[in-house]
């Protein structure tokens, strides 16, 4: 149990990667008494690494320590009113319990494709900062994730920050798809967000793990005309490989993250949902 940054990462280090490092502890929990396995493992406690609490603007940015917690961003109205993304997946991580303990770096971290504070987070351009023994560097989230629970991540380093610019934002979508609003597993999840930087689109649920959909954004920034929800699916099907699993099918998951899409761009873009003169 460590009490700052350097001597967990020293911990980290000295452990070979064999120390798992719990904040919230929710999702461990959540499966304690099915998995046995995990009552034998190590595991680097930071509740008490204060270093990792708490959230701060500057001009620039807002920045959450990796302790940061789901409640205080809802609870933030500022974050309401410029990062509404952030508050809307906030809301839908389990119940309150949940939320004021669950962290936004464990969501990151625990490397679920289904997480549903990467997926806002990675509709808003959000940068990971990474602490090890030999330093920190920075990782954009949409380059975090190699595959399925693989991660850009050595094993003596610690997600320390989340660095999220503030832009002008004149869109900001999310949404969630599952057997309830909250307190679900998503079954396809899609983030959208327009700023001055242009489109930026995130989906959850549709692959190995949380991806943003460069395809998508091309189509929207192109203005391409979209007269109805399929013509959507080609570019779905380059950004993201959804599969059949427990819950979905893959074809159920295409065919809703197209008519979600058609449905959020409509109101707002003239050329989605257009028809053509000869129509």
């Amino acid at each position: 149990m460590p009490t700052s940054v350097s001597e967990a990462v020293s911990m980290l280090d000295t452990s070979r990667g064999k120390a798992l490092p719990i904040a919230g502890g929710t999702d461990l929990l959540a499966y304690w008494p099915e998995r046995l396995d995990a009552r034998d493992k190590t595991y680097l406690d930071l509740s008490g690494v204060d270093e990792l609490c708490g959230h701060t603007w500057t001009d620039d940015e807002l920045i959450m320590r990796a302790r940061t917690t789901f409640w205080e961003i809802v609870c933030d109205q500022r974050a309401t009113a410029e990062m509404r993304l952030l508050v809307e997946a906030a809301r839908t991580v389990g119940a309150i319990q949940i939320q004021t303990r669950g962290t936004w770096g464990g969501n990151i971290v625990n490397a679920s494709p289904a997480a549903d504070g990467v997926l806002a987070l990675m509709a808003l351009d959000a940068t990971l900062e990474l602490t090890g023994v030999e330093g920190t560097e920075e990782v954009q989230l949409d380059e975090f994730y190699l595959g399925y629970k693989q991660m850009k991540r050595r094993e003596d380093q610690l997600l320390t920050r989340i660095r999220i610019p503030r832009r002008a934002y004149t869109f900001q979508s999310f949404t969630k798809i599952g057997t309830r609003k909250a307190q679900a597993i998503t079954k396809v999840g899609l983030a959208i967000a327009k700023s001055d930087s242009g489109w930026r689109i995130a989906a959850n649920s549709m692959a190995p793990t949380v991806k943003r959909c460069p395809d998508l954004e091309r189509m929207l920034e192109d203005e391409t005309p979209i007269r109805n929800p399929t013509d959507f699916l080609p570019a779905i099907r380059a950004d993201v490989s959804p599969i059949d699993d427990i819950r979905s099918t893959a074809a159920y998951r295409e065919h809703v993250m197209a008519r979600v899409l058609f449905h959020e761009l409509a109101p707002l873009c003239p050329w989605v949902g257009a028809k053509s003169k000869s129509e």
